[in-house]
């Protein structure tokens, strides 16, 4: 009669895993990009495979580790962002547009709109805010982490705190008011109603667009509802009008809501656009537009 083995995890496998949820956001805030973060979380897992000494606060412990090691991330691609062709946004996870049900969950997420102010702070501002105020992270681990004193990271994230509060772009309303004003702002560009688009875009609305140096896109924000919408307008009644069996589907990003763009240039060339919008008092504040193909994580749905 045979007998059935069963292998069962580690102790240190079962706690780790436990706890991978929680350290893949910590690293998502930081890097920008999942599969980073995920990058991030699994060298913390080597690393906490390999200890031999007792570890009291796992969660503590791994927290300090992941950081550090995305505060080494951080530093190395400020490097390679310096020379990045035109505007830098966040790698795109893009989902279908989602249920009710599962919007609860979405309200968890953090914005395109925070990460892209995010990407604006120095790695160590950026690892201090997003420790002790997204995490509440005591400021004595936050200076383990950075190599400094609880007084210095304390500083960081004080200046962090106001560069977000300084810049970030206002986004308050929810997933279906978000939508709403989005499908106003698509009707609008496509008939050319430049007054019906006036009315959906805020005075100080920004649009910034992300082609990598691969897909042609404007390589500086383009700001104020006038040129906005004159840059809009231009684009899905003139250029866009070259595409072929072009599909435009609602998505969801980062919890916000946004629309996906498909279709095919006369060249047989692909198009893929993913728009999203930050949304406050109805009216669109800012619209990031990925057109880079390496940074569009295309949910199962498409």
């Amino acid at each position: 009669m045979s007998r059935r083995i069963c292998f069962m995890p580690s102790p240190s496998a079962v706690e780790f895993e436990a706890q991978r949820s929680y350290l893949t956001a910590v690293a998502y805030r930081m890097l920008g990009s999942r599969a980073e973060a995920e990058d991030a979380v699994q060298e913390a897992w080597l690393r906490y495979a390999q200890q031999t000494q007792e570890i009291h606060d796992v969660r503590g412990w791994l927290t300090t580790v992941t950081a550090r090691i995305c505060l080494d991330q951080l530093n190395s691609a400020r490097v390679r962002r310096t020379a990045y062709p035109g505007e830098w946004l966040p790698v795109y996870v893009v989902k279908p547009d989602a249920d009710p049900a599962d919007r609860a969950e979405l309200a968890d997420q953090i914005s395109i709109a925070l990460l892209v102010v995010l990407e604006k702070l120095t790695a160590e501002q950026r690892v201090a805010f997003v420790l002790h105020d997204a995490f509440g992270v005591p400021f004595d681990e936050v200076a383990t982490v950075l190599d400094s004193t609880p007084a210095a990271a304390r500083q960081h994230a004080s200046r962090a705190r106001k560069a977000v509060a300084d810049g970030q772009v206002r986004h308050t309303a929810g997933l279906a008011e978000q939508r709403r004003v989005l499908n106003a702002f698509l009707a609008a560009a496509q008939d050319g109603d430049m007054r019906t688009l006036a009315a959906v875009l805020a005075p100080d609305v920004v649009a910034i667009g992300d082609g990598g140096g691969v897909v042609r896109t404007a390589l500086r924000p383009v700001l104020g509802a006038d040129k906005v919408a004159r840059f809009f307008t231009g684009l899905l009644t003139y250029r866009l009008a070259e595409v072929t069996d072009i599909k435009v589907d609602p998505v969801v990003v980062n919890g916000s809501a946004g629309m996906m763009l498909r279709g095919t240039w006369p060249d047989g060339s692909p198009l893929l656009v993913v728009s999203v919008v930050a949304v406050a008092d109805g009216r669109i504040t800012g619209i990031y537009n990925q057109q880079n193909p390496d940074k569009l994580v295309l949910g199962s749905a498409f």
